[in-house]
């Protein structure tokens, strides 16, 4: 049979860009479907911007893996193409002393994921890197930055277009058939609805992952994990930015727990938190400032009163309840589902976002071998 596209890829953030970008690296032809009128508008840009080192994540793990494996290429990818970024490096702080050993267990981790460079340091040697910071010990993460994740998401859409493939905007995922022989009809829905063939199915839409994955025909639902919405608000603070690191505090469950990032405009920028919520709510509510008061001050105690001003919500599409233990990325194969020539990701949360180079080629060499 002769196919429209060898792949095509739903969801235009920054891992299904990274996914069409992999596959068409290996010379196939690709064509990403996005419901939004303009790429990387759910996930990929409502989140810190961050670039993991990979300290965190258990050992062999995708997470482990994929966001080492994406950091290392994600610095020169970004450097290559001009995209803005800082490798401000990170400290993450015990403030109180009962958190140091938890420092600890974090360096073993991140020595067994093969992260460089890290460091524990005493709090004495934190405030001469910090002198505005409290801090019993720090682990120091050279490898950690910030970047602009929009110029990135730019940068792999030329990268798609350059090697022959298209990015399909206002074009939703209506459903997909599977086909006698292999491939898929794919419908899609927009101004133009559309119904073409393709050899090749990936989907990485993020918070859509599970209703997508729905409207696969054939795709049992019983592996469909469930979707929990984690809610995330930032605040931005007024006034000069207190340190040039990035800030951490030990993890909490679920998450990495509210930090500190100065951003590439050099204003300081406090979050998320961590609320689950029942539905795509993106409002900041004021109040919460109160909580960040409490939480920064344990390792900035100089924070002023009435500083810190409502900046912006994210939703992290976490397949996990908050009671239940954080689980791995899912790149689903038809080991899982049944399906050749599906890949379907689901629960792709940070660090998502620093993986995603890694994630793309994991899905293409799934699909078609390595480059």
């Amino acid at each position: 049979m002769v196919f429209d596209f060898d792949a095509a890829v739903v969801g235009a953030g920054a891992v299904g860009l990274a996914c069409a970008y992999a596959l068409a690296r290996r010379d196939l032809s690709v064509v990403v479907l996005e419901k939004e009128r303009a790429i990387g508008q759910g996930v990929s840009s409502r989140n810190s911007e961050v670039i993991h080192a990979g300290l965190y994540y258990h050992t062999a793990s995708l997470k482990a893996r994929l966001c080492v494996e994406g950091r290392r290429a994600l610095y020169p990818f970004l450097e290559s193409r001009q995209v803005a970024y800082r490798k401000c490096g990170k400290l993450v702080v015990a403030s109180e002393a009962g958190d140091v050993e938890r420092l600890e267990g974090i360096h073993r981790q991140g020595d067994t994921n093969d992260v460089e460079g890290i460091t524990l340091i005493s709090g004495a040697e934190a405030v001469a890197l910090e002198p505005e910071l409290r801090a019993q010990a720090a682990l120091v993460s050279p490898e950690s930055g910030v970047f602009d994740s929009h110029g990135y998401m730019l940068a792999l859409r030329g990268e798609i277009e350059d090697h022959g493939g298209a990015v399909a905007l206002a074009t939703p995922f209506e459903g997909a058939t599977p086909l006698e022989g292999g491939g898929f009809q794919v419908r899609a829905g927009g101004d133009s609805p559309a119904v073409v063939t393709t050899r090749l199915l990936v989907t990485a839409p993020g918070l859509a992952a599970q209703a997508v994955a729905a409207r696969i025909e054939g795709f049992p639902a019983a592996t469909i994990p469930p979707l929990h919405y984690g809610k995330g608000v930032y605040f931005r603070l007024r006034g000069r930015a207190p340190f040039d690191r990035l800030i951490y505090p030990p993890p909490i469950p679920g998450a990495l727990g509210t930090h500190y990032r100065k951003d590439l405009g050099g204003q300081a920028v406090f979050g998320p938190d961590l609320a689950y919520v029942a539905t795509e709510d993106y409002s900041v509510d004021p109040d919460r400032a109160a909580g960040f008061y409490a939480y920064v001050r344990k390792f900035w105690p100089g924070l002023p009163d009435d500083s810190l001003d409502p900046d912006y919500a994210g939703l992290r599409p976490k397949i996990h309840g908050p009671d239940e233990p954080q689980p791995d990325f899912r790149l689903d194969g038809a080991e899982v589902h049944g399906l050749t020539g599906l890949v379907a990701l689901f629960g792709i949360e940070s660090p998502g976002l620093t993986a995603s180079l890694a994630i793309g080629e994991a899905v293409a060499a799934r699909l078609v071998g390595n480059a």
